[in-house]
């Protein structure tokens, strides 16, 4: 059922025949009845050159973990990638000399391929990766509904409607609306700005509230402005490199800080800052959950509620962002040039990135 402070539609946002009711502490509608980008629109031209302002030293990071890492998966769902060789006729297409086709031709080529977990590594969830059950008509009955009001089944495509009892609609599965090339065709760069938990609380399992938060800012003034991509640094980066290069290496993936995603002041700043995106280099942006507890509104995730659900702001995960953070620390900056699509691969509802930060 619609919560009581759930909100009617009205003539301020467009008309949308897949909902007339929003979620309480969403955008639905603000930009557009059929968006698909939310909050990444904040990221307009104007902002893409104060960005752009940010690069004075021309020195580029990588902000991406090898896509094999971790090592030893934190997600039993996920899996690091497989790696095989295309094929020339029965022959492997690895240091494939020309020459047993094209007799005389002294060329060598190297062709491969890999099957992919889209959310292993560093990556990005697309507004489909969580879903809610959600009375978006009024009606009384809940559907699976995505930001905006896309619905499974409709938009949504999987090989089976739980709810329902209904076999999907003819056509591929996937992500019809909401797949992450809407990500990739905004070009995805903006002004990143650098929140160090790392260096006030270090690599522990600590919540971060919005006192905690704000506390941070005012020691490293740090200033969050509307289409501003927040990038958190909690050291559990180098502590996945740190096991990757050595399996051995002692490693608690459960010792990490994180935002507290049941502090609803923490989510009420999400909303009110105009922040485009969160990035960290932790497993989940937010603490990872239980599932023994959950939000009034019935969430076990409420961060990746507020954030995919309500107001379409896109979530980075496990970013590497340890050597840049320490570098801006250095230089007593935390603003930089942000650069990180993913692939353009529609449909899916999360890619691994290669990103790019550039100070």
């Amino acid at each position: 059922m619609a919560s009581t402070t759930d909100q009617p539609q009205s003539d301020r946002w467009p008309q949308s025949d897949r909902w007339n009711v929003r979620p309480d502490g969403s955008n639905w509608g603000d930009f557009g009845p059929d968006d698909q980008v939310g909050r990444l629109n904040l990221i307009t031209p104007e902002r893409r050159r104060a960005a752009a302002a940010e690069v004075r030293e021309g020195l580029a990071f990588c902000l991406s973990l090898p896509l094999d890492c971790p090592a030893i998966p934190v997600n039993p769902r996920r899996f690091p990638p497989e790696m095989s060789y295309s094929m020339r006729g029965d022959d492997p297409a690895f240091n494939y000399p020309y020459a047993k086709m094209f007799p005389g031709v002294k060329d060598v080529v190297c062709d491969d391929r890999v099957l992919l977990t889209l959310q292993y590594s560093t990556q990005w969830d697309s507004l489909c990766h969580m879903g809610f059950l959600y009375d978006g008509q009024g009606s009384g009955e809940e559907q699976v509904t995505y930001y905006n009001g896309f619905r499974a089944h409709d938009h949504v495509v999987g090989p089976f409607d739980y709810l329902q009892d209904r076999a999907p609609k003819d056509g591929p599965y996937g992500a019809h609306k909401l797949g992450i090339q809407s990500y990739a065709e905004t070009g995805l760069q903006g002004r990143g700005v650098m929140v160090d938990f790392h260096a006030h609380v270090g690599l522990e399992a600590e919540p971060i509230g919005y006192d905690r938060l704000m506390r941070i800012f005012e020691a490293d003034k740090v200033e969050i402005e509307p289409g501003d991509i927040m990038c958190m640094r909690t050291g559990f980066d180098r502590a996945l490199l740190r096991q990757y290069a050595d399996h051995a290496v002692e490693f608690d993936p459960h010792r990490v800080s994180g935002l507290d995603g049941f502090d609803d002041k923490l989510l009420q700043w999400i909303e009110d800052s105009g922040v485009a995106a969160l990035v960290s280099d932790n497993e989940a942006v937010e603490m990872m959950p239980d599932f023994k507890r959950t939000s009034e509104h019935g969430s076990a995730v409420p961060l990746h509620n507020k954030c995919l659900f309500r107001l379409g702001i896109p979530l980075g995960e496990m970013f590497l962002l340890s050597d840049l953070a320490d570098w801006l620390r250095d230089a007593g900056r935390n603003r930089f040039l942000f650069t990180a699509p993913p692939l353009r691969l529609p449909g899916a509802a999360g890619s691994p990135v290669t990103g790019v930060g550039t100070v």
